[in-house]
C-alpha cells in the first residue's frame, strides 16, 4: 500500500492541513495526491505544489485507493450518499476525519464491505504535531498499518476503542483551545509583571512546549516534574497554590467535563 494514491474530499481547513502535511513528510508525492473543493480556487497554493485539485469528488475517489472524508459533519450523509457508487470494497480504504460520525452511520452509507476508518485529529496536524486517535471497521492488519503510518507523518497517532472518540475529541483537539488559553493567559501575567507581550508569549509558549516535551521524551508524570521546582518556601510553590485555592485544576477538569457533555447529548 506504500505507492497508494489519496483523495481528500473536503479540502477546508482540516483537509488542507492533512495535505500540507502528507507533503512535508513526504509520505507521499504531489501526483498522487487530490484534494477536493467546491471553490478549487482556494487551494491554489497545493496546485502550485503539483497536487491535482478539483470539484469532481467522483472523479478523485476513481483515481485513487485511500479515500479521506474531511468534510462537514451536517453534509456528511448527502455527500456520500451521492458518491457510494463510487467506492469499490476490493480497492477503496476510507477515513473519515468528521466528528460526531460513527462506523455504523459510515457503514450504513457506504458500499457494503468498504474498510472504514475513523480518525480525529487536532488542529497540530498542520505542523505535524497532532495527537491522532484512530479506530476502525473491516480493515486488514496491513491496512491498519499503513493508516496508522499516514497519522504518524502528522504527530502520533493512538488506537482507541471507538466508545471513547467523544472522549478522544474533548481532550485531543478541545484540548488546543484549552493549552492555548493557558498560554494567554501566561502571557497575560508576564505582561503585568514586567514583559511586553511578545516577549511574554515566546516565553509562556515555548515553556509550555518544553513541559510537555519533558513528559513525552522522558515518559514522566507531571508531578516528578512539578517537584523539582517547587522547593520548600519557594516562590513556585506559592504561586502553584494559590492558583488551586482560586480552582485552577477543578476549572479545567469541570471545562473537560462539560465539552464532553455537550457532545455525548
Amino acid at each position: 500500500m506504500k505507492h497508494s494514491k489519496i483523495a481528500i474530499i473536503g479540502g477546508g481547513n482540516l483537509g488542507a492541513a492533512i495535505a500540507e502535511g502528507l507533503l512535508k513528510s513526504k509520505f507521499i508525492t504531489p501526483g498522487h495526491l487530490t484534494v477536493t473543493r467546491r471553490n478549487i480556487d482556494a487551494l491554489s497554493a497545493l496546485a502550485r505544489q503539483g497536487v491535482h485539485t478539483t470539484s469532481d469528488n467522483k472523479k478523485a475517489i476513481h483515481d485513487s485507493d485511500v479515500i479521506i472524508v474531511a468534510v462537514k459533519p451536517y453534509n456528511v450523509r448527502e455527500i456520500l450518499d451521492s458518491l457510494k457508487e463510487s467506492f469499490d470494497p476490493a480497492r477503496h480504504i476510507v477515513i473519515s476525519v468528521v466528528t460526531g460520525v460513527f462506523l455504523k452511520d459510515l457503514q450504513g452509507i457506504l458500499t457494503a464491505g468498504v474498510p472504514i476508518f475513523r480518525a480525529m485529529p487536532n488542529t497540530a496536524i498542520a505542523i505535524q504535531e497532532s495527537v491522532t486517535c484512530l479506530c476502525h471497521q473491516g480493515a486488514t492488519a496491513e491496512q491498519v498499518s499503513y493508516v496508522t503510518e499516514l497519522f504518524d507523518q502528522l504527530g502520533i497517532t493512538i488506537s482507541i476503542d471507538e466508545k471513547l472518540m467523544d472522549a478522544a475529541t474533548v481532550l485531543g483537539a478541545c484540548g488546543i483551545a484549552f493549552a492555548l488559553r493557558f498560554i494567554r493567559a501566561s502571557t497575560q501575567g508576564g505582561i503585568e509583571i514586567g514583559f511586553d507581550a511578545r516577549t511574554a508569549n515566546l516565553i509562556a509558549a515555548q515553556t509550555v512546549k518544553g513541559a510537555a516535551e519533558l513528559l513525552l521524551k522522558l515518559n514522566r508524570h507531571p508531578e516528578e516534574e512539578i517537584d523539582k521546582v517547587t522547593t520548600p518556601k519557594g516562590c513556585t510553590i506559592v504561586g502553584l497554590n494559590e492558583m488551586e485555592h482560586q480552582g485552577f485544576s477543578s476549572s479545567l477538569i469541570k471545562g473537560i467535563g462539560a465539552s464532553y457533555d455537550k457532545i455525548v447529548k
